[in-house]
């Protein structure tokens, strides 16, 4: 394991090491388990834009989608239990 220094204010160094001490854990563990998960945060919002990237994407080559009336109906309904059909993409008005 490497070693890495950071310097931190010394309010900002007392509210961790309080803070470690609630949660019953050393000042070292309190900040490398907040800086996992700054970092799974990080990774999961860029997994998310990925997503998002080539849904948009597909939408764009298809020029199909669906309007949000009516999917939001569609899903409200699937969520009362109802059966109800899907809603059909068509083409995208310009």
């Amino acid at each position: 394991m490497s070693t890495t220094t950071i310097r931190l204010p010394e309010d900002l160094k007392a509210r961790v090491a309080a803070a470690a001490e609630r949660a019953g854990t050393t000042a070292h563990s309190f900040i490398l388990e907040a800086i996992a998960e700054k970092a799974d945060q990080a990774e999961r919002r860029a997994d998310f834009l990925d997503a998002a990237e080539n849904r948009y994407a597909d939408l764009v080559a298809s020029g199909k989608t669906i309007s949000w009336e009516k999917m939001r109906s569609y899903l409200e309904d699937r969520i009362a239990g109802k059966t109800v059909t899907r809603p059909v993409a068509k083409k995208l008005a310009r």
